[in-house]
């Protein structure tokens, strides 16, 4: 059986062929791009990667982690992340916000779709699909794991202070239209 872990050649990190176990190589140029297998030919489309995540609000204040690996460490974060396969929108956000935070929340709302990019060291950007719903908190206290390093409620008044930080640019737009949301209540 092949390695299914990242490989290092002449000091690049590549990404093993998921047919034969060779690096694979992917287009920049081209659009749309591609990851290929020079050898075997196994070939996919780099297409987008689907994200969802939940905003949740407590009175005045937002709940915000600082990001515990990888890109962007220690940066603010919405509690999020990549979607697994079969799961719904709002599974996938119920899901990461408990992997992350400990919480559940009872009824949510749909707040926004917002596009972004992400970083793979040796892999390059790729486009990424956010889906965020919105709640409000309920009950417990945030327990930062998985991802997050810490969770903290932060009020929306500081948030135009703390922006320099977030570790996307859609999270500004994310967590005003969240702050509309809340005023409207």
């Amino acid at each position: 059986m092949k390695r299914a872990s990242r490989t290092r050649r002449a000091g690049r990190v590549s990404f093993p062929c998921a047919r034969c176990g060779r690096p694979v190589t992917r287009t920049e140029a081209e659009r749309p791009r591609k990851i290929g297998c020079p050898r075997c030919g196994y070939l996919i489309y780099d297409y987008p990667r689907a994200c969802s995540g939940f905003v949740v609000v407590k009175g005045d204040t937002v709940l915000l982690l600082r990001r515990a690996h990888p890109p962007r460490i220690g940066w603010y974060d919405i509690p999020g992340g990549f979607m697994e396969a079969g799961e719904t929108l709002e599974g996938g956000a119920r899901r990461e916000l408990s992997e992350e935070t400990g919480l559940r929340v009872g009824q949510a709302e749909w707040l926004g779709f917002y596009w972004d990019e992400y970083f793979l060291k040796g892999f390059g950007r790729f486009p990424t699909m956010n889906f965020y719903f919105v709640a409000c908190w309920t009950k417990g206290v945030p327990q930062a794991s998985d991802d997050a390093a810490s969770a903290e409620w932060v009020p929306f008044a500081r948030l135009g202070r703390l922006a320099p930080r977030f570790a996307w640019k859609h999270m500004a737009t994310a967590l005003r239209d969240a702050r509309r949301w809340a005023k409207g209540r």
